[in-house]
């Protein structure tokens, strides 16, 4: 008997995302994944996953996801939010949980996510995550391609997703001590590739500016209003390719840098392009925060991918038992039918 995860209310934005598509963008195939690669891990980690298993990206508002399984294992990792456990879609209220911990749900049971502070994205990952068929490799959505993920598109009320794994296993929650996801003061860039495509000035100007970043960020490109720049040779070049982080700046002079569902290709001069190790952090910035950069050079940046690396393996020995206090304890009881029946000891 297949398990599922009712979709009772999608959220605002959805998705299935793994760390994306990797090896076609020659194809003209963008590679996807998730906005925040770092969090995905998280999550996928607290339940015992591999750390790129396919889980849910919410972006701005959650959804309410109910088991339809004798039991389902989850973990909530990124942006924060409130948490609560319900006994059923319909319920106005029910008990909190704590984000970078797994819990179970049973059958029936709804977990509801409210709105996202603090950054824009959060993680919703499932033991034995789900199961969806690879297109080239990866589960990860591509809205724009309708490629990948459930359908190719965002999820809405009324899906079923399968699960790969019938019941939770047997053993004990874990929660993940030590996590930060808070950005640098400044965002690390290395200039170019074609920072020739402005006056030296103007770069210095960009890298002296602080920029916000505006409403119409998206998963594919992260928009910044603040200080437009000047072009010296135009604002059109002959198409290259597309790195992630790549800040491109079009006609207008206002930067966008390019995040996961990013074109393969681009006509526009790029003044910058954010480093792999800062990429992550900068992409979970919601709208309205204060961004600003540095430049570095190729040796910090690889220097810093590497500790970045080392850390995000060390993520696993972070993980420990999760200790619950009298409080937490009681209403996990009052959930457990702990006596199945009653007799008459007189009789």
């Amino acid at each position: 008997m297949t398990s599922f995860v009712h979709v009772a209310a999608p959220g605002l934005l959805t998705t299935i995302q793994d760390r994306g598509r990797v090896g076609y963008q020659n194809l003209g195939v963008p590679v996807s994944g998730a906005l925040d690669p770092v969090s995905l891990q998280a999550a996928n980690l607290l339940v015992g996953n591999p750390p790129d298993a396919g889980a849910l990206e919410v972006a701005c508002v959650g959804p309410t996801l109910v088991a339809e399984a004798d039991s389902v294992r989850l973990a909530v990792a990124g942006a924060n939010a409130t948490i609560e456990i319900l006994p059923d879609a319909t319920a106005t209220a029910g008990q909190r949980v704590a984000p970078l911990q797994s819990f179970c749900l049973r059958r029936g049971e709804a977990l509801r996510i409210g709105a996202l502070t603090g950054a824009t994205v959060l993680y919703v990952a499932v033991e034995g995550s789900f199961d969806i068929a690879p297109v080239l490799g990866s589960v990860s959505t591509d809205i724009r391609g309708g490629l990948g993920g459930w359908h190719g598109r965002a999820l809405a009320a009324g899906d079923r997703l399968p699960l790969r794994q019938a019941n939770a296993a047997a053993r004990g929650e874990l929660c993940l001590g030590g996590f930060s996801a808070s950005p640098r003061p400044r965002v690390r860039v290395i200039k170019g590739p074609q920072d020739d495509h402005f006056p030296v000035s103007e770069v210095a100007a960009f890298l002296d500016s602080e920029y916000t970043v505006g409403p119409s960020a998206d998963r594919m490109g992260m928009r910044l209003t603040g200080r437009a720049l000047k072009h010296s040779r135009g604002f059109d070049i002959a198409s290259d390719g597309i790195a992630p982080g790549s800040i491109q700046v079009p006609g207008n002079g206002a930067p966008i840098v390019l995040l996961a569902d990013r074109q393969t290709t681009g006509g526009y001069p790029k003044i910058a392009t954010v480093i792999a190790a800062d990429l992550p952090a900068l992409a979970r910035l919601p709208v309205g925060s204060k961004v600003s950069f540095e430049a570095v050079t190729i040796e910090t940046a690889q220097n810093a991918y590497r500790e970045h690396v080392a850390e995000l393996a060390a993520m696993r020995e972070q993980i420990v038992p999760l200790r619950r206090s009298g409080s937490d304890i009681e209403p996990q009881l009052l959930r457990c039918n702990l006596v199945s029946g009653f007799i008459d000891a007189a009789a």
